[in-house]
């Protein structure tokens, strides 16, 4: 007998007159569980949760906009290609968002927040506050993609196996019916680093600030530069390669290098 995880036959939520779309919901629990869990280490750093309460007003629009900036600027065409629309780049709630624009651009107007704002401790001590939160909010947030029946991998029979919908099978695939679950490789690969991470954090002293934030971020890029290799949605490619491979690998090797160089000047006493 096969065995395959099931794609969900629906991505909504109907209660009555409204509305409500899985993908959206995943990422606000993402939210609520990642300022939880923030303001919990951020207070036993020594800081005031109030900052994080008044830091998430700020960055997590940012974080959103980012993230649909990026997904709309690396994927155009869905968008403003011969068959797609440009008021679909508004509709977040159907899934797309970058997370290394929503990164990029939340941490953009988190250091601005901290540069104008009297905080109880520094940036840094933030970024490495808040790093497992992102690894567990970026975990929940890909079972969005399983409710959408998105962002899936090559063909596979493994017992593990994603089970797509015709409808929703990449062009050129549509005569395989199972697919490797990438959102739930992604979504283990956080959860995983999170944990590492709350445990490393127990011996937080020996590490220079920011340098927690600077693992989370070479360590999840390595494992995305190896989950994007997997997958076989539309994407731009660059001397053969994906974007987001490129994009990886050169997160992967620069936070690194942030990271050993963090080492090398806070050396284990």
């Amino acid at each position: 007998m096969n065995t395959f995880i099931p794609t969900p036959s629906t991505s909504t939520l109907e209660l009555g007159f409204f509305t409500f779309h899985y993908y959206a919901i995943c990422i606000l629990i993402g939210i609520i569980v990642a300022i939880w869990l923030t303001k919990k280490r951020y207070l036993a750093f020594g800081g005031n949760p109030g900052d994080i309460s008044d830091l998430a007003i700020v960055v997590i629009p940012a974080g959103i906009i980012g993230g649909r900036i990026y997904h709309v600027i690396t994927s155009p065409e869905k968008y403003f290609g011969r068959d797609g629309s440009p008021l679909a780049a508004f509709e977040i709630w159907k899934g797309g968002l970058g997370i290394w624009g929503a990164i990029s651009l939340g941490a953009l107007a988190a250091f601005i927040f901290y540069k104008f704002r009297a905080t109880s401790l520094p940036f840094a001590a933030l970024a490495d506050a808040i790093a497992p939160a992102l690894l567990i909010a970026q975990g929940i947030g890909r079972f969005g993609n399983w409710f959408n029946g998105e962002l899936f991998g090559r063909p596979t029979s493994l017992p593990w196996a994603l089970e797509i919908p015709l409808t929703k099978r990449t062009v050129g695939y549509e005569g395989y019916a199972t697919f490797h679950p990438t959102f739930l490789y992604e979504a283990i690969w956080c959860f995983l680093l999170a944990f590492l991470i709350l445990r490393l954090s127990v011996f937080s002293r020996q590490f220079g600030s920011g340098q927690i934030f600077y693992f989370y971020v070479s360590a999840y890029s390595f494992g995305r530069l190896i989950i994007e290799s997997i997958r076989i949605d539309e994407s731009n490619l660059i001397l053969g390669l994906r974007l987001n491979i490129w994009v990886s690998f050169i997160l992967f090797l620069g936070a690194g290098a942030l990271f050993l160089s963090k080492s090398a000047k806070n050396p284990k006493k």
